[in-house]
């Protein structure tokens, strides 16, 4: 298993690499120019434009041939130097710690509200299969994967903030960790999750009709185990391998979800940082931004690859 685990390590390598690159090619070969942005439309009175332009242009480096300014931020993200903003002149990576943490502190709580809604309605529309609990379930798993994040979250700020006034509709002026913190995430979580508890739900409803009907659970309940052994001990342990792929999956797609719903909510996390950074052609921050994205989704899915033998032992890693 170790071998394996090096491995999957060493390919997560090139993945990160190609997004690096993706990433810095698709910003510096799209039309305009950042200099602009930067500068704006006032220039010093002493001054030619043009010959300013050029000035700020090699004050940043962007008057280096492409190879080079890639290179010189590949060697700045060895050295954990994730460069200065084009828009604020600050450390990139002192502006994102923060930011990152809140956007993870969100991922985290939609994450645990998907499985807490997503399974246990999987598994009780799995036993009582063609009845009204399975009709309304798959129903609304339906529903829940249709339905488009920026218009739910506006539904529940409208529902929730406005009209009953149960919690803030944006912000988040402390740590989620926190009393005056948690108010905040619950309704951007919310909206992260349930669509993506619809999902879970709908494969944990199938894996478990699958499994419900093998020759090992008969045999168990044959034996006289009680039914909640027989389903959680059993089924759905087994059940288990492919919903929890989708569901590190779903963590990466919390993530991305982020960039919508924390703009809808106003919550500085890294989504909306990559928004006003795209906005303002801050290369540094957006390449910066999305490497963080990238990283948490490859450590997400490395350890998926990790949980898989503890929950079934016959997968062995050669």
């Amino acid at each position: 298993m170790v071998v394996f685990l090096l491995r999957r390590a060493l390919a997560a390598v090139p993945v990160v690499f190609s997004v690096v690159l993706l990433v810095f090619l698709s910003l510096h070969l799209a039309p305009g120019d950042p200099v602009e942005f930067i500068v704006g439309p006032d220039t010093p009175f002493n001054l030619d434009r043009e010959a300013y332009l050029d000035q700020v242009r090699e004050q940043y480096g962007l008057d280096k041939p492409l190879h080079e300014q890639f290179l010189t931020y590949l060697a700045g993200l060895a050295r954990l130097d994730f460069g200065q903003s084009f828009r604020t002149n600050a450390d990139i990576f002192e502006e994102l710690v923060p930011r990152y943490a809140a956007t993870i502190e969100l991922a985290l709580f939609a994450f645990m509200l998907t499985l807490s809604i997503g399974i246990p309605l999987g598994i009780l529309s799995a036993l009582r299969p063609n009845s009204w609990l399975d009709s309304l379930v798959t129903t609304t798993g339906l529903v829940g994967v249709s339905l488009p994040s920026f218009w739910l979250g506006l539904l529940l700020m409208l529902l929730f903030s406005l009209e009953l006034g149960w919690f803030p509709p944006s912000g988040r002026p402390a740590s989620a960790l926190t009393a005056e913190g948690l108010p905040f995430v619950v309704l951007p979580g919310l909206t992260l999750a349930l669509g993506a508890a619809a999902l879970v739900m709908r494969l944990t409803r199938s894996q478990m009709l699958e499994v419900l009907g093998e020759d090992f659970v008969r045999t168990a309940r044959a034996k006289g185990l009680h039914e909640r052994t027989v389903v959680l001990g059993h089924a759905f342990r087994n059940a288990l391998i492919p919903v929890v792929t989708v569901m590190g999956l779903q963590f990466g797609g919390l993530l991305a979800g982020t960039v919508v719903v924390e703009t809808v909510f106003a919550f500085p996390g890294v989504g909306r940082y990559l928004i006003q950074a795209v906005n303002n052609r801050d290369f540094p921050a957006v390449q910066s931004g999305v490497l963080f994205v990238s990283l948490t989704f490859v450590t997400v899915n490395f350890l998926v690859d990790a949980l898989y033998a503890t929950i079934d032992p016959r997968i062995r890693y050669d």
